[in-house]
Order: C-alpha cells, then sequence, then structure tokens
C-alpha cells in the first residue's frame, strides 16, 4: 500500500453523503459491528464512492440507477481484518498468491516484516516484495528490517543492513516502521547501531516494533524505555500484562505453530485489562493453515472461544492495530472517509466469512477470489540464492568425539512441540570409530547448519532433541533468519543428499530416508517461497506433513519448530553455520562440556 494514495479524501464523498452524488456501491440493511463505539447497530447501510465509505445509517438518497446494491439482511457488517505482524515468507508464497489466500478469510491489510528476504537478498528483497504489492486490493505496510543479521558475528547472512540502509527504507513510499528490534541486547547494551536504528525511525514519526523474548522485569522496562511500541513475543499472561502497563502493545500471536492466545488472552479475559492496546496476529502462518483454518479471521475465532467479546475481538484485529500504526482515519474501522475494506460475516461469534470488500470492490466471495490476480515473474537473481562452493560430503557431517570412551556427554538443543524456545541438555551419546553418533532411542538427530550464501565452506555441527522422525535427513533453506541450509539427521549420507539436493533446485524442503528423496517442496525465490499457486504449495505441504506422520512425528506444523533451530536470538541453545550458541549469554560453546 503507498502512503502518497493516503489522505486524499474528496470532496466526492461529502457530496455522496448528502445524496448529491450517488453511491457506487451500497451494501444494504446489514448489522454493523461499530468498533469506534463498541456497538452491533442494526439495519445499517454502508454507501460507498470509489475506493471509500461516504455514509453509514440509512442510505436510500445514495442509491441511484447505476449504484449497485448488495444485500446484507440478517449480515454482519465488519472492518477488513489487519494482521499487524506477519512474514509472508513464512507462508511460502509469493505476496500475489498470500493475498489469494487471504483475502476470501477477511484480511484486507497486511503489515509485513521481510526480514526473511532481506537475510537472503537485502534492500533487493524489500524491494521486489513492495513492488509486486503496489496494485494488489490487499493493502500491504512494510515494516523496514531491523536485524540483518539477527545476531551479527555469530551467523553468516546474505546481506547486513545497517543504520544508512533502515534510514533509506524508512523514506521508502509504503514503508510504515522499523520493524522487530529482535536484537534486544544491543537495546540494552546501548549499542550505537541499534540506537541509530531506532532514532532514525523517531525521526520519520515512525513505530519502532519489538521482538523480546523472555524479557521481564526492568530489562523489559529498559527495552520500552528506547521506544519500543510492541511486542509478539509474548508466551503468557505474565507477558501480556506487564507490556500493556508500559503503555506497549501487545500482539497475541497464533500462527501454524504458536498457539499462543489460549495463554496470552488472559491479561483481558482474567486480569481484565484494558483491551485496546492487544492486537491480534500470526506472526508465521504457512500456506496449508491458511487454505483449512483461515488466516485473522481464524486468530479471532480463537481469541472469541478463549472468552473475549466479539466486539473486543473484531477490535484486536482492526482498530487496534491501525491506531497503533496511526492509520485510524484510513482504515480499521467501517466510517465515513476511511477506506471500504469491509467483510460480511453469516455468524458473529464463528466469523464466518461471507463475503469480503477491498476499496470499495467485491474481491472475494463464500471462500474464493471473484477478481484475478496477475502471476508476478521473478528475476533470475531472486532465484539463485544457494551457492555452496562444492557439494557436501558425508563425511562433511562427522562428529569426532574428543574422548576415545564409548560414550560421551554431549550438549544438544531440545526442541519442543508448538513453542519458539528450545532447552540447553546434556545428553550421553555413543562414541563409535571415534565419532559421536545420534540416539534414536532418545530421538536425538544430528544437527548441522551449511552456510549458503558466501561460498565460506562454514558448517556448525551439533545436535538437537524431539520430533520423533524416523527419517535419514530432513533439509531446509528456511532456516530463521540467516536462512543457511539446516539439515537434521540420522544418517550422514542422507543429510548430504538432502543438502545437494537443496543446491540443485534452489532451495526449499527435502525429505530423505535410505538415500531415497521421500519428498520436496521448492522454494526457488530466495529458497523462502514458492513460485506456483497457493492451492499446489499448500497440498505440497499437506503431502509433506503427511510423509512426516507416517515416519513418526506428530507434531502440530514441526516445520516450524525445525525452521527456528538456528535463530540465536531466542533462547536456550542454537546453532548456526559458526558453531553452537549459548542464547542466554550470548557466546559460543563448545559442543563438549
Amino acid at each position: 500500500m503507498s502512503r502518497s494514495k493516503l489522505f486524499e479524501v474528496s470532496k466526492d464523498l461529502v457530496l455522496t453523503a448528502l445524496g448529491k452524488l450517488k453511491a457506487d456501491l451500497v451494501i444494504k440493511n446489514g448489522i454493523l459491528v461499530n468498533v469506534n463505539s463498541g456497538e452491533v447497530l442494526e439495519n445499517i447501510d454502508v454507501a460507498i464512492k470509489r475506493d471509500r465509505v461516504a455514509l453509514i445509517g440509512d442510505a436510500k438518497h445514495c442509491i441511484g440507477p447505476n449504484t449497485e446494491v448488495f444485500d446484507a439482511t440478517g449480515l454482519y457488517i465488519v472492518p477488513g481484518f489487519l494482521d499487524a505482524h506477519v512474514h509472508i515468507e513464512s507462508s511460502m508464497l509469493t505476496v500475489t498468491e498470500f493475498a489469494k489466500a487471504v483475502l476470501p478469510r477477511g484480511t484486507t491489510t497486511v503489515f509485513i516484516d521481510p526480514h526473511e528476504i532481506a537475510n537472503v537478498l537485502g534492500l533487493d528483497g524489500v524491494k521486489l516484495m513492495l513492488d509486486e504489492a503496489k496494485d494488489l486490493p490487499l493493502k500491504v505496510f512494510v515494516t523496514a528490517p531491523s536485524c540483518v543479521p539477527a545476531c551479527p558475528g555469530f551467523e553468516t547472512a546474505g546481506a547486513v543492513l545497517g543504520p544508512k540502509e533502515i534510514e533509506e527504507m524508512l523514506g521508502w513510499d509504503g514503508v510504515i516502521a522499523l520493524g522487530e528490534m529482535m536484537n534486544f541486547p544491543g537495546v540494552l547494551n546501548v549499542d550505537d547501531d541499534v540506537i541509530a536504528k531506532i532514532n532514525a525511525t523517531h525521526k520519520y514519526g515512525k513505530v519502532v516494533e519489538g521482538h523480546d523474548a523472555g524479557l521481564l522485569g526492568t530489562p523489559l522496562i529498559a527495552y520500552s524505555a528506547a521506544g519500543v511500541s510492541s511486542s509478539h513475543e509474548l508466551t503468557t499472561k505474565q507477558d501480556a500484562i506487564e507490556r500493556l502497563r508500559l503503555g506497549m502493545y501487545a500482539y497475541l500471536r497464533e500462527g501454524s505453530a504458536w498457539l499462543d492466545v489460549a495463554e496470552t488472552v488472559k491479561a483481558v479475559t482474567e486480569a481484565r485489562l484494558d483491551s485496546r492496546h492487544v492486537c491480534l496476529v500470526t506472526d508465521d502462518r504457512e500456506a496449508d493453515s491458511i487454505i483449512h483454518q483461515g488466516h485473522m479471521d481464524h486468530v479471532v475465532r480463537r481469541a472469541i472461544e478463549e472468552g473475549v467479546d466479539p466486539i473486543r475481538a473484531i477490535q484486536m484485529a482492526t482498530l487496534n492495530p491501525a491506531e497503533h500504526y496511526g492509520l485510524s482515519r484510513e482504515i480499521g474501522s467501517v466510517a465515513p472517509s476511511r477506506y471500504a475494506d469491509i467483510v460480511i460475516l453469516d455468524n458473529l461469534s464463528k466469523v464466518r466469512v461471507k463475503a469480503v470488500f477491498a476499496d470499495g470492490r467485491l474481491v472475494a466471495k463464500d471462500g474464493r477470489m471473484v477478481i484475478d490476480l496477475k502471476t508476478p515473474k521473478y528475476p533470475e537473481s531472486a532465484k539463485n540464492s544457494v551457492r555452496l562452493p562444492c557439494a557436501v560430503k558425508p563425511e562433511d557431517f562427522r562428529i569426532k568425539s574428543p574422548v576415545d570412551d564409548e560414550k560421551v556427554e554431549v550438549r544438544v538443543i531440545e526442541a519442543f512441540e508448538g513453542n519458539v524456545l528450545t532447552k540447553h541438555i546434556i545428553e550421553e551419546l555413543e562414541v563409535r570409530g571415534g565419532y559421536v553418533v545420534p540416539d534414536m532411542d532418545k530421538w536425538v538427530y544430528k544437527l548441522a547448519v551449511v552456510e549458503r550464501h558466501k561460498k565460506t565452506g562454514n558448517i556448525g555441527l551439533g545436535f538437537v532433541k524431539g520430533f520423533g522422525f524416523k527419517v535419514g535427513a530432513v533439509a531446509s533453506t528456511v532456516a530463521h533468519d540467516s536462512h543457511n541450509i539446516l539439515v537434521l539427521g540420522s544418517s550422514d549420507e542422507d543429510m548430504a543428499i538432502a543438502v545437494n539436493k537443496l543446491a540443485e533446485v534452489g532451495g526449499g524442503i527435502v525429505t530423505v530416508k535410505d538415500k531415497a528423496v521421500l519428498s520436496l517442496v521448492e522454494l526457488p525465490v530466495a529458497g523462502l517461497m514458492a513460485d506456483e499457486p497457493v492451492e499446489k504449495v499448500a497440498k505440497k505441504l499437506e503431502d509433506m506433513y503427511e510423509l512426516w506422520r507416517e515416519l513418526g512425528c506428530n507434531w502440530v506444523s514441526p516445520f516450524m519448530t525445525f525452521s527456528l533451530l538456528a535463530l540465536a536470538v531466542l533462547p536456550e541453545l542454537r546453532l548456526t553455520d559458526k558453531g553452537l550458541v549459548d542464547t542466554v549469554d550470548f557466546k559460543f560453546i563448545d559442543l563438549f562440556p
């Protein structure tokens, strides 16, 4: 969405409201959920001129011979849903295919942080997404990626965005904020570059988005003192309470794997805190989850299921985020002068979407798009992002034991279903021929991160516990946030096959067992996104998950959990291409204690 398109209210809106001009569209006789007043109003019309609302109330005088009329009798009229924090790349879809997926579910505006593609392609990647979004009916606002790389010095990323690049992005049309400041140690240590990025954002009068997993008490207060406005890394009731008390916006997340609404919403339902600084977000949601469960409609429904009044739940996905980003005079409610982004529901508490209007135009009905969106073409520069100095070999994944004993103690990353956090544990593993081997009885796998941007040849080696696979290897070029190749396995040979396959196809997710490729989801755009229709991508993901279940992994969206094993800003232990990282004390540590 272009900032230049905002704040251009025409006198035609005034004349249409008076009936001196006739509306282009009237939504007739609906039940309006007025998020501004907190009311549900019956027998309400909405008159629309071009792309904006001219009138709510009785629109008889606005209807002319050429006015289109949509009969909303017995139906609810609500604002288009806003996702205050989402990474489109996590859907594994292009921006256009993402729009096709979420518009029929009532999402009309998204605030995206494209730091995934920025870590691979730098500023060019951000521009790629901005340019694609310009002419879509889905409004796309960008928050400038603040941490590329996420952990400087701890990993090899495809790009580095410093204060100069941040300031350049903040001046671009469509950039609304500074993206999640996940380098909270840099904030607390008043790192010069970090503070320069924050100050540049404030200079432009824009907000700073937060990412502060695990922060409470004085460190959280200090973090918010830098002017950080929000946080989506909330997993408990107390997380939400403390942020709301500090004047921050609390983002309650319900993605494919991070199912946090049930706990965090208790700040509203149990602690009875004011909900006007609460926003509902998805953060990371895969294509198959969107197709089968929904997008923001699903998150609103989840909040209602957890005891939130439907009007307040809808406010959390409409007016609240619009106010947070300073856009409430443009979007976030069905009211005069606002963009005519409107969702028609046939059931309020179940949030069943009947029809969706964007900019006053019917774009989706009964769960399907009714307009065509042009499929974009991506440049080859965006598709050649997997760069290895040479093919990897099975011996690249061997881990030599420091002792000649039959067993040795090893630091292991323990992963948990539906949880962004890991535990730093010690396991005793067997030594064979001088090398440490995985233990499938304990579900302890070998883990490796293969650098894919600079041809350094770096391979970080470690172990991870969890998942329950009976598999030779699973590998992915989606590995937050630097997106090197992440590979988990029980067989060095299968791990090598998996990595080399991804290099061959330009990125994706691959499953290998007994030297055979069992599944492959190609993600050629930056190694993050498919260049195929949403339905096809969703089917490939469904088939992959079905295969994983057959192989013993029954976790909800296990790929999301897997893809975070290299993210060195989340507690407690992670692996990067440079080695094992203690993410509590932010230091490299040896694999053997």
